[in-house]
């Protein structure tokens, strides 16, 4: 059993596949708590894998994020094949505190201030920027890097950031701004 916060559809809103079409499996739980987390972890439903994929299957989406809270306290190499036998390309956006199983499409790290990274690499390294110094998000092994306004409330400094550092690209919360889950 596994808890679920929600599962929805909807576009991938953030990071480097904006616009995508994608199933979201929002976990509850976490073993951060970070200011800006838009999850009430209190809430959610328990449900058999069974269940989750049943659900996800009934989305016409082929990608399925799963995110939180944090998805890596919940998951592991079961839940992720059975999606692969529903046909679906699997997602994480995980803080990056915890391993992950073998199996998993695309690995987006979005690391926490203070919070010490074990994934040994992502596909890209997504950072909610608040000011704070981003070297150490680049010793994150990945092909992307992603840095994005807290709640759409700093994007000209996080611009600015990226301007100065052109390793980084800007990710801008769309599904907030078109105003969509």
């Amino acid at each position: 059993m596994r808890k679920i916060n929600e599962i929805f559809y909807s576009l991938q809103g953030e990071g480097y596949h904006t616009g995508t079409p994608s199933t979201f499996v929002r976990f509850s739980g976490c073993n951060l708590r970070c200011p800006f987390c838009d999850t009430r972890h209190e809430d959610g439903t328990w449900m058999t894998d069974e269940d989750i994929v049943s659900c996800v299957a009934g989305h016409p989406a082929r990608h399925v994020v799963l995110t939180g809270g944090e998805p890596s306290l919940w998951i592991d190499a079961t839940l992720v094949e059975r999606l692969h036998r529903a046909g679906k390309y699997v997602c994480i956006e995980t803080n990056g505190t915890h391993p992950l199983p073998d199996g998993i499409d695309w690995i987006t790290c979005s690391p926490k201030d203070g919070a010490p990274v074990v994934l040994p690499q992502a596909d890209e390294v997504k950072v909610v920027y608040l000011g704070q110094d981003i070297a150490p998000y680049e010793r994150i092994a990945a092909r992307h890097y992603f840095l994005q306004p807290c709640s759409g409330r700093n994007i000209r400094e996080t611009a600015e950031c990226v301007l100065r550092h052109p390793r980084w690209r800007l990710s801008l919360q769309t599904h907030l701004i078109i105003g969509i889950n």
